[in-house]
């Protein structure tokens, strides 16, 4: 499976004005008044502060009035800059899809003809991508530097709607519905054909599998002032954009998404090199294992305690267990250890099994000294018992998690590898082109130190 190679720097020279480094594309919709000043303050803009070639591409969405004959009327005026695509379809995400699957530009871009952000933030947008430090950049409303002037309705519905996104989704990106972003060719390439929506959740699905995928994405801090006249339809792309959250977060769910081909590998810098038997994610799983532990804990405890109104202690302690051991199993291994789909999810929780018979050993054992001890404990005494008993367990738990059950990918020189940020199922084990051992143009053998895991981070958040 292709994976993406090492980020560089765009070489200098490489485009001109048939080539364009950049390509920043205007969706419209029966946008007859606004277009034509929009793309000349635009145009005005790069041509005065941007030092590369550019091309601005107006995406026409199946307008109705003019807004089609003034778009060829000003490719027609700016030849060399300006082109003008009709779509007979409807879709901010189609327009972008069309145009950015076609271009040519190593960067593109996208704002709204309202211009709503301030121009000058273009040039930082794309200064990453340009450079090769990111492979996405979007503007952030809702960084602590961006001036923004807009009504409480849209300041609510915006922060209530990346509320969702980061609970529902994990995202880490601080603002999705900003209409002002920048990637990278190579990864639209990779990217674009496993974003399904046409419409306005298109570019939160790119950025969402972006992330999840371990991409670099810069924001950028804006100057935005909202547009009195939008046409925007905010329930309708609310509900569309929660059926979207919904779709994206089963897929994610199921592993059914092949992450792996956005995969990067580190630079050349010596300190992205791993360090032979240093143990890689440890810091991350130790603190994902004591979250899903304290939930799990206080799932246990609840259980045992709706148990023992009917049966004896034993009972509800070894019920309670079993359905807690369960579900911890499936939290740790897709949150703790990155283990997506199903692929060996049998024999992980039949291994989980095993841990739990350790620790039922261990907390029935710790009930049946106190009884002796005893004679008739009180509930809150068995309660405390079972809190030590468990946090014993824990520590074992988490040992046999690490090595025995969900053990890190070997390298062929025997070391082993971070899985850090999770991938979908197959990088976790290793399959062909995945998260495992693998090389770039011009690199040594699969032990060699510049092919290392790719790295995971999102600048700016």
């Amino acid at each position: 499976m292709r994976t993406l190679p090492a980020r560089e720097h765009l070489p200098v020279g490489a485009a001109g004005p048939r080539r364009p480094v950049l390509d920043v594309v205007i969706p419209v919709y029966n946008e007859e008044k606004d277009l034509e000043p929009c793309v000349l303050r635009l145009h005005d803009h790069l041509s005065r502060t941007f030092p590369y070639a550019f091309r601005i591409t107006v995406a026409d969405n199946a307008s109705t009035d003019t807004t089609p004959h003034v778009a060829r009327a000003l490719a027609a005026r700016l030849p060399d800059s300006v082109r003008s695509v009709r779509l007979e379809e409807k879709g901010r995400g189609r327009a972008l899809r069309t145009v950015w699957s076609a271009s040519d530009a190593p960067v593109l871009a996208y704002m709204d003809v309202d211009l709503s952000t301030d121009l000058n933030a273009l040039l930082p947008l794309v200064a990453p991508l340009i450079s090769g430090h990111s492979d996405l950049a979007i503007g952030s409303r809702l960084a602590r530097s961006s001036r923004v002037v807009r009504g409480p309705k849209r300041e609510f519905i915006s922060r209530a709607y990346n509320l969702i996104l980061r609970g529902s989704l994990a995202a880490r990106f601080s603002d999705a519905q900003c209409g002002f972003k920048a990637i990278r060719r190579d990864v639209a390439e990779q990217l674009l054909p496993m974003v399904e929506d046409t419409g306005w959740f298109f570019d939160t699905e790119m950025l969402v599998l972006a992330e999840r995928a371990g991409l670099r994405i810069h924001e950028v801090p804006v100057d935005w002032v909202d547009d009195p006249d939008s046409t925007v339809h905010i329930v309708r792309t609310a509900t569309d954009d929660l059926k979207g959250v919904w779709r994206v977060g089963r897929a994610l769910a199921t592993g059914s998404l092949p992450l792996d081909r956005l995969a990067r590998p580190f630079g050349d810098d010596p300190r992205d090199r791993e360090l032979t038997g240093v143990p890689g994610g440890l810091a991350r799983q130790l603190v994902g294992f004591c979250v899903v532990g304290a939930l799990s804990t206080l799932f246990y405890l609840a259980l045992y305690s709706l148990f023992r109104l009917g049966i004896g202690p034993q009972l509800a302690n070894a019920a309670a267990l079993l359905v807690s051991a369960v579900a911890n199993t499936a939290a740790n291994r897709r949150l703790t250890f990155g283990v997506r789909g199903r692929e060996r999810a049998a024999r992980h929780q039949a291994q989980g099994l095993v841990v739990f018979g350790i620790g039922l050993a261990l907390t029935s054992g710790s009930l049946l000294a106190l009884t002796a001890a005893t004679g008739d404990p009180a509930h809150s005494t068995e309660l405390a018992v079972l809190i030590v008993a468990n946090l014993a367990a824990t520590v074992v738990r988490f040992l046999l998690f690490r090595l025995w059950v969900f053990p890190a990918p070997e390298r062929s020189n025997g070391t082993r590898t971070s899985r850090w940020p999770p991938r979908t199922r197959s990088s976790v084990y290793g399959a062909p082109g995945a998260g495992g051992p693998r090389t770039h143009p011009g690199c040594a053998p699969p032990s060699s130190a510049c092919c290392s895991p790719p790295p995971s981070s999102t600048s700016g958040t």
